[in-house]
């Protein structure tokens, strides 16, 4: 049987590993299908997944908050879609997750 976990892992650098997994993808593309259903799963799954749009403090240093999310994530999904590579943000993250 499945067990469904939605426990929050507190997001700081004391925690060097705070998320099991980072997808990279870029929104307009698969946010609202592939991407919601990915996520679902994975948290279905007791998997704790970055939700940018959930954990990342709105109004904050959105881009060191996706580096140091990165920096603290077990392992990667890079979703790649028609738009991705036009996204600076998507490469940017993707720049980090290779460096890592």
């Amino acid at each position: 049987m499945a067990s469904t976990s939605t426990h929050e892992t507190s997001y700081t650098s004391s925690n060097p590993l705070c998320y099991d997994v980072f997808s990279s993808f870029r929104g307009v593309d698969t946010h609202k299908n592939f991407t919601d259903h990915l996520y679902t799963t994975l948290v279905t799954h007791g998997i704790h997944t970055l939700r940018d749009d959930e954990e990342l403090e709105k109004g904050g240093d959105i881009a060191a908050d996706l580096s140091r999310a990165i920096e603290e994530s077990r392992i990667f999904i890079v979703i790649f879609s028609k738009n991705y590579a036009y996204s600076t943000w998507c490469l940017n993250e993707l720049l980090k997750i290779i460096e890592s």
